[in-house]
């Protein structure tokens, strides 16, 4: 969750870092610190706030200059958000200073050890156990500060990502990594450390990511040195050509990353079929599925684990993989998964969904599959992510950077990942006619134009979110397809407004949530013309007539909810299966809409993280 950015090279390190900083943002944070070394001396600055805080700090109390340096931003674990439990921390000695994402499990009892051994502690985080352990470790044994970390790291319990180096020896960065991304970019005699590629896209294109377990010594004048923690074994780094560009994570005229993100839905639905959808010619070519075909073909069930907006996607294909390919589907939270010891045979196939490919909870789930024998294939964003690695088979998503926290085209471009999956195998096991599943194949290719139309009603939601923007609970309301969408609207309003919103399948009303309507509770439903349209047309009336507020989701050129909503967004018409591409973009805009109204920080929620990467 935690943002990293390094230095080491020929520049002054203190742009690079802070403007690295901001471009991590996203991942979401409490405070922010940078630590800059001059060659003699090292300065530092930190403060609970955001990283135009920090600029601020540094410019009035720090020297700028120095060509090493590490920032970072902070997302409280141990201890609360503050100037002192920010990193970057010192060592007691105050030769060693490190950043690191993740949590220490055992550091209470590294500490207790290491204060009858003389050292104190300023913070209550267990980064300055981490730290002062590397120091010890390096002292005891008199060793050099990459053999200190890779000893200090064999004695931890837990997840990180560190980077840490020594006022002398500033000629070298370490860095190392269990669960928590770290990537290096490899200049002109320069090296770049951050949790993902963005700080450092515009001074190279080349980077390595480190595997779990794997540490690295980056030296000015020297290639990476790459070993692994638990043997020392060397490894051999992977050099990955980054297809990322600067305009990608830059807001690019949008108010708002959240808003040019839920604009660019129609080409990024299209750049997840492309080359893989030829409708035209009948034809899904997925090189993850065709190579495994008999996997999923002879699989028992399917279990879809995730968390969050990529949980409800996997709702989505529920209901998809059972409708086209028969084929039974179980859909977990990967945060439930792993502890309720559950039954998992090699007949079957987990799905593992994940916007940045670094969920914790994911990956723990990941594994634990992996050792019941299961064919794991993953379904992310994010090329080189953890998941990608540790998945048997996969499929990208080519939804491009998502930046904004609340994820808006990630829950678009799975869906239709895994859309795709579904007609690959009802094509093949013959569960659809050769007619429906063309016809599919034509409703899917058509979906970004239809993203585009349902586009067009932002300006109408803009003036609906004037009317419920003070609104203290909100419900919405799906059934079939479209269950999945009311949980998503209500999360993504929750997320962002931080108006309290539920999700339920309109049927469920009568059975509690009913009791909470009256005219000031605005109810959200979705009600388009396929599937159950009727039985939430009576929901509809069941909510009129105890003077709930309804705003409507239907298909263009419906007349009977016309009659009884209070407000009507259209959508355009297509195929029950593929609606919630349809129905959840004026959900997306609602909630958007209002958090700017309510004056929220839309992008950088409150307590929120782009990519969760502790359990």
């Amino acid at each position: 969750m935690c943002g990293i950015v390094g230095y080491i090279g020929h520049r002054d390190a203190y742009p690079v870092i802070i403007k690295g900083l901001q471009r991590l943002e996203y991942r979401g944070y409490d405070s922010a610190g940078v630590t800059l070394f001059d060659g003699e001396d090292i300065h530092l600055a930190k403060t609970k706030g955001k990283v135009e805080d920090l600029k601020s700090k540094v410019e009035t109390s720090i020297p700028t200059n120095g060509k090493l340096g590490l920032g970072h931003t902070r997302w409280a674990t141990h201890g609360i958000p503050n100037d002192v439990n920010s990193h970057p921390h010192y060592s007691n000695s105050g030769d060693l200073v490190i950043i690191h994402n993740g949590i220490i499990e055992n550091y209470e009892s590294i500490k207790q050890a290491l204060i009858k051994r003389g050292y104190t502690f300023e913070s209550d985080t267990d980064t300055e156990v981490l730290v002062n352990l590397i120091e010890e470790v390096k002292n005891k044994e008199d060793v050099k500060l990459g053999k200190a970390v890779q000893i200090a790291l064999n004695q931890v319990v837990g997840a990180y990502a560190i980077a840490v180096f020594d006022k002398n020896k500033p000629d070298e960065i370490v860095v190392a990594k269990l669960g928590s991304p770290l990537a290096i970019g490899i200049g002109e005699n320069e090296y770049f450390i951050a949790s993902d590629a963005s700080p450092f896209i515009e001074f190279t294109n080349n980077a390595v990511y480190l595997e779990d377990e794997e540490m690295a010594i980056v030296r000015i004048g020297k290639e990476i040195k790459l070993r692994k923690i638990k043997d020392d074994a060397i490894a051999y780094p992977n050099i990955l050509e980054l297809q990322l560009n600067l305009e990608e994570i830059e807001k690019g005229g949008y108010d708002h990353f959240m808003l040019k993100e839920i604009y660019e839905q129609p080409k990024a639905i299209m750049d997840t079929y492309r080359g893989r959808l030829l409708a035209d010619k009948g034809i899904i070519k997925m090189a993850g599925i065709d190579q495994n075909l008999e996997k999923f073909l002879n699989a028992n069930r399917i279990i879809i684990v995730a968390c969050g907006t990529s949980w409800h996607a996997g709702l989505v294909a529920e209901y998809i993989f059972e409708d086209m390919a028969r084929i039974p589907v179980e859909v977990e939270y990967a945060s439930e998964f792993r502890y309720r010891n559950p039954v998992i045979t090699e007949n079957d196939v987990l799905i593992a969904i994940s916007q940045s490919g670094e969920t914790a909870d994911t990956l723990a789930a990941i594994k634990l599959a992996k050792e019941r024998g299961a064919f794991v294939f993953g379904v992310c964003n994010v090329v080189g992510s953890s998941i990608a690695r540790e998945t048997h088979a996969g499929a990208y998503t080519h939804a491009g950077p998502e930046i904004g926290v609340a994820s808006t085209k990630a829950f678009t471009t799975q869906i239709t990942v895994l859309t795709l999956i579904a007609l690959k195998l009802a094509q093949e096991k013959g569960t659809l006619s050769q007619s429906k599943y063309q016809e599919f194949l034509a409703e899917l290719e058509a979906v970004p134009t239809k993203v585009e139309k349902a586009l067009l009603s932002n300006t109408l939601v803009e003036g609906i979110s004037e009317t419920y923007k003070d609104s203290s609970n909100c419900l919405y309301l799906g059934r079939g397809y479209n269950f999945p969408v009311a949980l998503e609207g209500a999360l993504k309003l929750k997320e962002i407004s931080y108006i309290h919103a539920e999700g339920y399948p309109a049927a469920e009303m009568k059975h509690g949530p009913i009791a909470l309507i009256d005219e000031q509770m605005p109810v959200v439903v979705i009600a388009t013309k396929k599937g159950h349209y009727e039985k939430v047309v009576s929901n509809i009336q069941e909510i009129k007539s105890r003077k709930g507020r309804i705003i409507a989701v239907v298909t263009e050129g419906d007349e009977t909810v016309k009659e009884l909503a209070d407000h009507v967004i259209e959508v355009p018409d297509t195929s029950e299966s593929l609606s919630p591409l349809l129905t959840t973009i004026p959900l997306q805009l609602l909630s958007y809409h209002i958090a700017v109204m309510r004056g929220c920080n839309v992008d950088q929620p409150r307590n929120l993280a782009k990519s969760v990467t502790v359990e």
